[in-house]
C-alpha cells in the first residue's frame, strides 16, 4: 500500500466515522453502558482496519461500517419499545445505599469494593456515607445519590411551604413508564394500582396507555407526563 492510498484511507476512515457516529447520536458517547462500550470498540476496530488494513478493499471497509452503525440503530430501536431487551441489553441500575444501609450483596455482584464506592461518592462531595439515605449505581458506571434529608440543601420551595410534606415513600417511585405499569415497583413498594387508575381517571386520562411516565413522588402525590406532553400531578394518597 502506497503513500497516496494511506492518505486516502485515513482520510476516509476519519469522515465516515465522524458521519456515521453523528447518525448514531449522542448517546454513543454520552452513556457509556455495556451495549455502547462494545459498539464503540467494535466500530473503532472496523474504521481502524479500514484505515490501515490493505487486505480490505475499501468498498468493503465502507459497507462494513454502515452495516454495523444499522445493526447498532435497530438494535437502538428495538431497545425503546422492549423493557426486557434494553435490560439484557445493558443491565439495570442496582441500589448499594438503601436508607442509609449498604446493600453488600449488590456490591459483591458489581464487583465494586467500598474503597470505590467511597471513591465515586467523593466525586458527588459526598465524604461520609452516614449522609447518603440512597445511592444508585447506574448502567453507565456512574454512582447517582440521595442524601439524607437533613443533610440536603435548603431551596425556595422549602422554605415558602408553612409545613414540611411529610414523607411517604423513601424516594420517588417510577410507576407507568412507554404506557405500561411497572408491576416491580408496584409490588415492591404496595401500590394500588386501582387507586392509581382513579387518580388518572380524575385527570381526565381513562387508560394508562395514555401515559408516557408517571412517578409517585415521596409525599405520595404522582407526577404524570401524558403521550401528548402536558404535565400534572394528582392529590396526596391518603
Amino acid at each position: 500500500m502506497n503513500i497516496a492510498e494511506l492518505g486516502i484511507r485515513l482520510i476516509l476512515s476519519f469522515l465516515t466515522l465522524l458521519f456515521l457516529t453523528r447518525v448514531m447520536g449522542r448517546k454513543e458517547i454520552s452513556q457509556m453502558t455495556f451495549f455502547n462500550f462494545v459498539s464503540a470498540i467494535a466500530l473503532g476496530t472496523l474504521g481502524a482496519s479500514l484505515a490501515v488494513d490493505s487486505t480490505l478493499s475499501i468498498r468493503n471497509g465502507v459497507l462494513a461500517l454502515a452495516a454495523w452503525t444499522l445493526f447498532t440503530l435497530v438494535t437502538g430501536l428495538i431497545d425503546l419499545k422492549s423493557k426486557g431487551v434494553r435490560k439484557a441489553v445493558e443491565g439495570s441500575p442496582k441500589v448499594v445505599i438503601r436508607q442509609g444501609n449498604i446493600m453488600d450483596h449488590e456490591l459483591k455482584k458489581l464487583r465494586l469494593d467500598l474503597d470505590a464506592l467511597n471513591e465515586l461518592l467523593r466525586k458527588k462531595n459526598v465524604f461520609s456515607i452516614k449522609d447518603v439515605d440512597y445511592a444508585i449505581f447506574e448502567t453507565d458506571g456512574t454512582l447517582s445519590i440521595l442524601k439524607k434529608e437533613a443533610k440536603q440543601p435548603l431551596t425556595k420551595e422549602d422554605r415558602m411551604k408553612a409545613t414540611p410534606a411529610i414523607k411517604q415513600y423513601p424516594i420517588p417511585i417510577p410507576i407507568i413508564e412507554d404506557g405500561r405499569y411497572n408491576e416491580k415497583h408496584l409490588q415492591q413498594y404496595n401500590i394500588n394500582k386501582e387507586w392509581v387508575d382513579q387518580q388518572l381517571v380524575q385527570k381526565g386520562i381513562q387508560s394508562s396507555a395514555n401515559v408516557f411516565y408517571a412517578e409517585l413522588q415521596t409525599d405520595g402525590t404522582i407526577f404524570i407526563d401524558k403521550m401528548d406532553g402536558p404535565q400534572d400531578e394528582s392529590p396526596r394518597v391518603h
